[in-house]
């Protein structure tokens, strides 16, 4: 059994979750069992790159200084990002580190992954594959019984932006809500986290993607501030993303 379990569901938001907790067993049970609530984001960076850096370096963006995929025409490595993570800082820990995407590709530790798509797939069908592929790999990686294992799942983030609104974006919550049964019933203690949430264009205080990709297609959502925090066994108070960081230290 994983001693922690920190699943990231990039993108996730009770918008969709709790009016359909009926069929979404496991969010439920996990809701009912342990805690949940909303946490902000209070900076006007509502980006995936820079909140998941949040998260697992306990640093704010001013801090870190993270914010985008790339700079100047390049793809940010973890080189260039001048602190330290969790997983650097446990070091008398068996820690395990799949898909953190706050670089692309997305950020492996103590265990192997390549992500269908280099990590920036848009498409239904490689969206599909690599859901199912990361699934798999962190079943292999849990039935080593790390103390901390990782994972994020960001599939939700990208299809939300062209199908935000659409019967197929709770279709793809109930595939979250299998993987979750099946991934928390191996971890002691859990922590699900979003690195924002999710609503219609223009709803959000800040637009972070133009109106329409490089292919022409019209994006329909948006990150929103407003992220979910589901824990189980965590006896310390998040108020914020960075505050993950110091629950994963004392709860191990």
């Amino acid at each position: 059994m994983t001693k922690l379990l920190v699943i990231g569901i990039d993108g996730a938001t009770f918008k969709v979750i709790k009016p359909h907790l009926n069929e979404l067993p496991n969010f439920k049970r996990l809701m009912e069992e342990g805690e949940s609530k909303i946490i902000t984001v209070k900076d006007d960076i509502i980006l995936s790159a820079a909140i998941w850096c949040t998260i697992f370096s306990g640093k704010s963006v001013k801090e870190h200084n993270h914010k985008k995929f790339v700079v100047d025409n390049e793809l940010q490595k973890r080189e260039d990002i001048k602190v330290n993570f969790i997983w650097d800082i446990l070091k008398d820990k068996n820690v395990k580190v799949l898909q953190v995407p706050f670089v692309i590709p997305p950020y492996n530790f103590n265990a192997e992954y390549m992500p269908v798509g280099y990590g920036a797939a848009s498409d239904l069908k490689e969206l599909e594959e690599d859901t199912e592929k990361l699934f798999q790999r962190s079943l292999e990686v849990l039935s080593e019984n790390p103390d901390l294992f990782i994972v994020v799942f960001s599939a939700l983030d990208r299809l939300q932006h062209f199908h935000w609104g659409e019967i197929l974006i709770l279709d793809w919550y109930k595939k979250m809500d299998k993987i979750l049964g099946e991934l928390i019933s191996k971890g002691e203690k859990i922590i699900i986290v979003s690195d924002h949430g999710f609503c219609s264009r223009g709803e959000a205080k800040v637009q972070t993607l133009p109106d329409k990709n490089d292919k022409g297609e019209l994006l329909k959502g948006d990150h929103h501030e407003e992220a979910i925090l589901i824990t189980k066994g965590i006896d310390f108070e998040i108020k914020d993303h960075k505050d993950i960081f110091s629950a994963i230290i004392k709860s191990l």
